[in-house]
């Protein structure tokens, strides 16, 4: 997949160049749904940040990072609007195609990223993202939440799914070492060099630091979950300015 980066500088983070996991390449893509789906459910995950974000009926949503459109689909069946942005060609293609399935006629998609994407319609109710903040690093992560605060109109919403390290680091050869052998004996396996692969070369960061960011950009964090000592979810509300 080509970079894209093109009209952009020479010295800004290329968000189109993968850093982990090759979501360009349309093989991954297509085995995608069926490898998360043994650990993934979409309709119970959907719902849930549906009702966190208190979503109606006449809402625009920027769903970032959308991949085979796990939220944009059921997202658009609640709200008026899904604006699905995807730095992956591949995975556009293949959401495009589940949505015109589905007789959905009301999502937008847009190749783009968190340091990419333009926002050309009226501010959004509400972003998701899901997965995704972790392919950049910590410098370019606060710019991609500062450009999110901006595409989110005051009072709306942020829903920040990721993995965000909240074990101590002292005991990190330990705790990584635990999760790659539990990846190993689990029902999927495949996905403990895929795991090896993230904690190698893509930048998950601290509770810490993520929660520094969000406030940085502009977010009040309503709520923070953290779970396994490697996952975060944050209900946020885009500060007045």
């Amino acid at each position: 997949m080509g970079s894209g980066m093109g009209k952009y500088p020479t010295w800004q983070f290329d968000e189109f160049v993968p850093c982990g996991v090759d979501y360009g390449d349309r093989a991954v893509v297509g085995a995608y749904d069926s490898n998360h789906g043994k650990f993934r459910d979409y309709d119970r995950a959907s719902a849930e940040i549906i009702g966190k974000l208190g979503l109606r009926e006449q809402d625009t949503v920027v769903d970032m990072g959308c991949g085979t459109g796990g939220f944009a689909l059921r997202g658009a069946r609640h709200c008026k609007r899904v604006y699905a942005v995807d730095v992956s060609e591949a995975m556009l293609d293949y959401a495009r195609v589940q949505a015109d399935q589905a007789g959905l006629s009301n999502i937008e998609f847009h190749r783009g990223g968190f340091l990419t994407y333009e926002h050309v319609a009226e501010p959004a109710d509400a972003m998701v993202s899901v997965a995704v903040l972790h392919h950049l690093p910590d410098f370019w992560k606060l710019i991609g939440l500062r450009r999110a605060a901006a595409v989110v109109k005051p009072g709306g919403r942020l829903y920040l799914f990721d993995v965000v390290f909240s074990f101590p680091a002292a005991s990190y050869e330990s705790f990584f070492d635990g999760m790659v052998r539990w990846f190993h004996g689990s029902p999927t396996p495949e996905f403990a060099a895929e795991l090896e692969t993230h904690i190698r070369q893509e930048y998950s960061t601290f509770d810490w630091v993520m929660e520094g960011l969000l406030r940085r950009a502009g977010f009040r964090i309503d709520e923070a979950v953290y779970s396994d000592g490697a996952m975060a979810a944050y209900v946020c509300t885009r500060e007045a300015t």
